[in-house]
């Protein structure tokens, strides 16, 4: 049985402790355009009917939910987070929209899928995968649990390529983020953010780390100058 490192430890335990307000403080510290990444991410899906998609990195189900707008009612959706806290808030919105019957809620950590290989015409992770401790092993089991032919896509923070906006958004995201967080909920959580962000691989290293996994046809791209990106990659075969 997979056991969590210390730090996956401690993570676990931050994101159960902002559970409560992580969605108010996604809209708010977001400007509501995290909407949009989402919205775009589960785009770039390709779900035949009758097909399953696994969300990983669920959280209170915000793309589990935008997958099920997006696809047809034959869809199933299988939303998998390792933060007890976070799946708790994530039912509640999931029992109080019209796709109840069609998501089901797993406790698991990424490193670890508890399902067999081939069995997910899509995988998607939003703003999970840099809080995944072993990122080679996650995509590994990303790929594995594919069908071939099938897309994972990844939405995660990236850095801005445009100079000046780079330096205005790191006064934000360094300075003004962790204390606008800070009066809502645990300020350390929203210091933990931009560390960890800046602490991801380049798109090119990435790239380099899901073909490593498996990933064919890569590609990625940006959201509102550079703020995130989006990565598709396949799992090849028929």
């Amino acid at each position: 049985m997979f056991q969590l490192s210390e730090k996956g430890r401690r993570i676990r335990e931050m994101f159960d402790a902002i559970a409560p307000r992580y969605d108010l403080l996604n809209r708010l510290l977001s400007l509501g355009i995290d909407r949009r990444w989402r919205t775009f991410a589960v785009g770039c899906l390709e779900i035949p009917d009758n097909g399953c998609v696994l969300d990983l990195a669920t959280g209170t189900g915000d793309v589990a939910l935008e997958i099920a707008r997006q696809t047809p009612d034959s869809v199933k959706i299988v939303g998998e987070d390792f933060t007890q806290g976070m799946l708790v808030r994530g039912r509640e919105k999931i029992d109080q929209s019209p796709f109840a019957g069609r998501i089901f809620l797993v406790n698991a950590p990424c490193e670890t899928i508890p399902h067999p290989a081939g069995v997910f015409d899509g995988v998607t992770i939003a703003f999970g995968i840099r809080n995944v401790v072993d990122r080679a092993a996650g995509l590994r089991e990303m790929w594995r649990v594919l069908k071939p032919g099938g897309r994972v896509v990844i939405l995660e923070f990236s850095t801005p390529t445009n100079a000046l906006f780079k330096k205005l958004y790191y006064f934000y995201f360094l300075r003004l983020l962790p204390f606008i967080g800070g009066l809502f909920s645990k300020r350390s959580a929203y210091q933990y953010l931009p560390d960890s962000v800046l602490e991801f691989p380049s798109r090119k290293e990435f790239k380099a780390m899901m073909a490593d996994a498996g990933f064919a046809n890569i590609r990625h791209v940006d959201q509102t100058g550079g703020i995130a990106s989006v990565y598709v990659g396949e799992k090849q075969g028929s």
